[in-house]
């Protein structure tokens, strides 16, 4: 097994800690963990987003850098006679890559193993194998005898169902296997963004954020953006990488290993055209490698930072990322360590004055 270094190992901590949407306490304590050293304050908004401030220049631009803490996962609805809980999916869910799936119950009395089950293929009639299984028609084993014994576990309707996976790192060392890298990984960016300034000066005022309930509608991107009230926003996420088998140019055009994704258009927001010029540059500057990235099915926390007040210019920057919303996802720990690189970079020259002219550019 790789001896993890202090990267792996906070990694490691993020992705292992248990946040669905609307319970991201987990996660939240561990990403304030790390970012406190770095931090001058931190804080946290009414729907539990975690706001680290670092002041560069007092009164300076205010620069908000945000991953959101929340993971895709399922909450119980009931739970039958036989001791099986039925669930819905919290977050975006492709029926095809959940059966037969560990997952953990978060109880009142602790953690319950589980794996979701239907009925098995020996019993489907021909045309019924065809056709996948629709998650109404999931359900999750906990091994109880019947209901009373699952309540007895600790099990009760709204409880929070997390996937279960062992963060990982595999032969090619590079490359770092986990569940929850959507959205981790942004909550590692926004904590080393805090690290990389530790010994810079910057002529602004820095918060690294951990925004909650991002997969069921970017709602802690709201809050915490109108606690912050931003000049200039990123939103620092994963992204769609199409370096595998089916996937053409065409799909998804950004390959793992060559560089944070600029993502200029999805469905939540058109990128800010100054800011994206702006990071551009910085970063051919800078000679860091960068890929531009379109989304027209999916959003992040920019696309409600920009609407913030009377608006904030806005970037998203990802992480080019295999099999997001599932149980494990894979990503490049070049990529993850470029995208900060690039961050800090551009947060250094983000002064007053060019705050301004982007605003309008």
């Amino acid at each position: 097994m790789t001896k993890l270094d202090s990267t792996l190992t906070m990694l490691k901590d993020l992705t292992d800690a248990k946040g669905i949407p609307g319970n991201e306490k987990e996660p939240r304590e561990v990403m304030k963990k790390y970012i406190s050293p770095y931090a001058d304050e931190v804080t946290t908004d009414h729907l539990g987003s975690l706001i680290a401030k670092k002041t560069g220049e007092a009164n300076g631009p205010r620069i908000m850098v945000a991953g959101h803490l929340d993971e895709v996962g399922f909450m119980i609805t009931r739970i039958d006679d036989q001791g099986f809980l039925y669930f819905q999916t919290v977050g975006g869910w492709w029926n095809q890559v959940m059966l037969a799936q560990r997952v953990t119950i978060m109880t009142s009395k602790g953690d319950v193993t589980g794996v979701i089950g239907s009925k098995p293929p020996h019993i489907l009639t021909p045309e019924q194998r065809k056709k996948p299984v629709e998650i109404k028609d999931m359900f999750i084993d906990i091994g109880a005898k019947d209901k009373e014994e699952a309540e007895s576990f600790g099990v009760k309707p709204g409880d929070s169902v997390v996937p279960y996976f062992d963060f990982t790192v595999m032969n090619n060392e590079k490359l770092l296997l986990a569940k929850a890298w959507d959205n981790r990984i942004g909550c590692a960016i926004a904590i080393d963004v805090l690290k990389g300034l530790e010994n810079e000066s910057h002529p602004n005022e820095v918060y690294g954020v951990g925004t909650v309930q991002e997969e069921i509608g970017l709602r802690g991107a709201k809050t915490s953006a109108n606690a912050v009230k931003p000049d200039i926003g990123f939103g620092v996420d994963v992204g769609i990488a199409g370096d595998m088998p089916g996937v053409s140019d065409k799909d998804a055009a950004a390959k793992m290993g060559e560089g944070p994704q600029i993502v200029l258009y999805d469905a939540s927001m058109i990128s800010h055209k100054g800011v994206r010029d702006f990071v551009v540059d910085t970063a051919e500057a800078n000679n860091i490698p960068f890929q531009y990235e379109t989304m027209p099915g999916g959003g992040t926390d920019s696309g409600a930072i920009h609407l913030t007040a009377n608006g904030v210019p806005a970037l998203s920057i990802t992480v080019p990322t295999r099999y997001i919303h599932s149980h494990a996802a894979m990503l490049h720990r070049d990529d993850y360590e470029n995208v900060v690189k690039l961050i800090i970079e551009v947060i250094k020259k983000l002064d007053r004055e060019t705050v301004e002219k982007l605003t309008f550019n």
